[in-house]
């Protein structure tokens, strides 16, 4: 069964980049609470620009199985909400998921809308020098999601597959092709 280990919400902080003071939200902490799911947001979690947040990248949802994949690499624990990540899912091969799969999270309608490629905010985050290369080249990119039907989620929430798209892009698919037309 696939199912909500947690439900993290952030909130802009000044980072410093190349000299600069910056706001980035990816410092994603997890909640006990059940959350709203509407708009482009969960509960007041807030995205920080730069190509985040909107229609097509609402939710991110991170594995908890890549997380831990993640920590055996880094030599460190990586807890809820490590990757930016709204909801850290358990049970549910995120890689494989399809581009307009559509999942009942708690009480909300979410589809998948495409892979997260790695940004600046994530290297800073992790701490770790080279981790965007290292990010893209594990090919484990989460999903971004989209609000089909407004509701609330909460941990512990089961998570039920009601469409699976055929003919779509994987998530890992995805990534793969969106880094091969990305320039270097």
């Amino acid at each position: 069964m696939a199912r909500v280990l947690s439900v993290n919400i952030g909130h802009p902080r000044m980072v410093e980049r190349n000299g600069e003071l910056v706001a980035t939200s990816i410092w994603k902490m997890p909640v006990a609470e059940r959350l709203p799911v509407r708009g482009v947001h969960v509960g007041d979690d807030v995205q920080s620009g730069g190509g985040h947040g909107g229609p097509d990248k609402a939710v991110y949802a991170y594995a908890s199985e890549d997380a831990a994949w993640w920590s055996a690499q880094l030599g460190r624990d990586l807890g809820p909400g490590a990757f930016g990540e709204n909801l850290t899912l358990e049970g549910l091969d995120l890689t494989s998921s399809r581009v307009g799969d559509r999942w009942r999270v708690g009480t909300a309608l979410l589809e998948v809308a495409g892979p997260r490629m790695p940004c600046w905010k994530l290297e800073l985050k992790m701490g770790e020098k080279g981790f965007i290369e290292r990010f893209t080249a594990a090919g484990r990119p989460g999903a971004y999601l989209r609000i089909v039907e407004e509701g609330s989620v909460g941990p512990g929430d089961e998570l039920v597959v009601v469409l699976r798209a055929d003919g779509t892009d994987t998530m890992g698919e995805a990534m793969r092709r969106k880094a091969a037309a990305t320039p270097a």
